[in-house]
């Protein structure tokens, strides 16, 4: 049976130390602020919004939300993007995605300042991991190397398969498992052989979108199993890209879905604001 990564605890444990280090802050008068757009009412972007600002709450990080309506043009999202960048007391800046289909989402993006943006996801911030220079690193990835190096595991000399080739997920991955060291491997919807690649892989990062794709016969026995996707199967239960009860007996260590990777993203959003406070007042100094 695998040993259970569990991303409740890991997550909890991050949030903790964070709501240290912001007590510390804030005695030395620092304040942290993170800075929330919502454009629309989608029901699973106003679920992940309302966690964010529990998780502000919970560590001590004030947060500024800023609700739009879903005919918002493009222009007067830029703008409050614009506002926000040059309010020196915002430190990390969130447009929740997806956008409504009439906004183009790259240009949002890239309205972002680098140094305000916690969720990884601008230019500046995709081309310092790709040459390995300190900047804020997509948040789900990032969590996913916490839960691994927290979990005991080294990625050092492995094999590493990512199963995904979004901006989000399987290309920052790829690159924070080669700043591990790891031996990586990216497969994709065109990927020849994906089952034998696969069973090579001593951690293998699932991240394509099809709920329980992943059985045992793409897992090497022993291999460290991490599940990306979250999906509703046929009794409306959370499932994720891997099938948990076929893949559990063959693997040494696997996340569950519900809790395993999804809490730890929001900890490393937390984790940027606070860098983000924290750069800004050594730039101070």
């Amino acid at each position: 049976m695998a040993q259970l990564i569990d991303g409740k605890k890991i997550s909890a444990q991050i949030k903790d130390e964070l709501k240290d280090e912001v007590t510390q802050m804030n005695a030395r008068g620092i304040t942290v602020t993170l800075a929330v757009i919502l454009v629309g009412q989608d029901p699973a972007s106003c679920v992940y919004v309302r966690n964010k600002k529990k998780a502000c709450e919970y560590i001590g990080i004030r947060s500024i939300s800023c609700e739009m309506p879903e005919e918002t043009t493009q222009e007067e999202l830029l703008e409050k993007i614009r506002e926000f960048n040059q309010d020196d007391s915002v430190d990390g800046i969130l447009v929740q995605l997806p956008l409504p289909a009439h906004i183009h989402e790259d240009t949002v993006i890239d309205a972002i300042d680098p140094s305000k943006d916690v969720d990884g996801f601008c230019p500046r911030s995709v081309g310092a991991l790709c040459i390995g220079k300190p900047g804020f690193v997509s948040c789900t990835p990032a969590g996913i190397i916490q839960l691994l190096k927290r979990s005991g595991v080294t990625i050092e000399g492995k094999e590493c398969v990512v199963v995904g080739r979004s901006n989000i997920v399987g290309k920052p991955m790829s690159l924070l498992l080669l700043r591990e060291s790891g031996t990586v491997t990216i497969c994709h919807s065109r990927t020849k052989n994906l089952k034998e690649i696969c069973k090579r892989a001593d951690i293998l990062v699932c991240a394509i979108g099809k709920p329980r794709f992943f059985t045992e016969e793409y897992v090497k026995e022993g291999a460290v199993v991490i599940d990306v996707g979250i999906h509703r199967n046929e009794q409306n239960k959370l499932c994720g890209d891997v099938d948990f009860e076929r893949v559990e007996p063959v693997a040494s260590m696997i996340t569950p879905v519900p809790g395993g990777v999804g809490p730890m993203t929001i900890a490393m959003l937390m984790s940027n604001c606070v860098e983000s406070a924290r750069q800004k007042a050594q730039n101070k100094e």
